[in-house]
C-alpha cells in the first residue's frame, strides 16, 4: 500500500526552528495535494499547510510568514520549514497525502505523526 513516513519533530526554544519531512513511499502513480495537520493536547486538529501538485499553498493564519511548506516530487517529499516558534505550536504535527495508486481513484493517506515540543 502507501506508508508516510515523518521525521524531524523534537523538542526546540521558544523563538526556535525546527524542519519536518514527510516521505511517501508504496504502489503510487502520482501524489497530488500534500499537507501538515496538527493536534495539540485537549484540542480538534487542524490544517497547517497544504501544496498542490502545481506548488500552490495554503496555511493556517496562525503560521502564515513564520511557516514554509514545499515539496520534492521527485522524492515524493514534502517539508515543513518552522520558523519562529513559539509554545502554542507545540502539537503532534500530521502529514496527509493525496495519492492514486496504479488504479484507482485519487485517495488520502496520513502519516503516524511527529511530535513538536516548544519550551518557553
Amino acid at each position: 500500500q502507501v506508508q508516510l513516513v515523518e521525521s524531524g519533530g523534537g523538542l526546540v526554544q521558544n523563538g526556535g526552528s525546527l524542519r519536518l519531512s514527510c516521505a511517501v513511499s508504496g504502489n503510487i502513480f502520482s501524489v497530488y495535494t500534500m499537507g501538515w495537520y496538527r493536534q495539540a493536547p485537549g484540542k480538534q486538529r487542524e490544517l497547517v499547510a497544504s501544496i498542490t501538485s502545481g506548488n500552490s499553498t495554503n496555511y493556517a493564519d496562525s503560521v502564515k510568514g513564520r511557516f514554509t511548506i514545499s515539496r520534492d516530487n521527485a522524492k515524493n517529499t514534502v517539508y515543513l520549514q518552522m520558523n519562529s516558534l513559539k509554545p502554542e505550536d507545540a502539537a503532534v504535527y500530521y502529514c496527509n497525502a493525496e495519492v492514486r495508486l496504479t488504479t484507482g481513484p485519487r485517495l488520502n493517506f496520513g502519516g503516524q505523526g511527529t511530535a513538536v515540543t516548544v519550551s518557553s
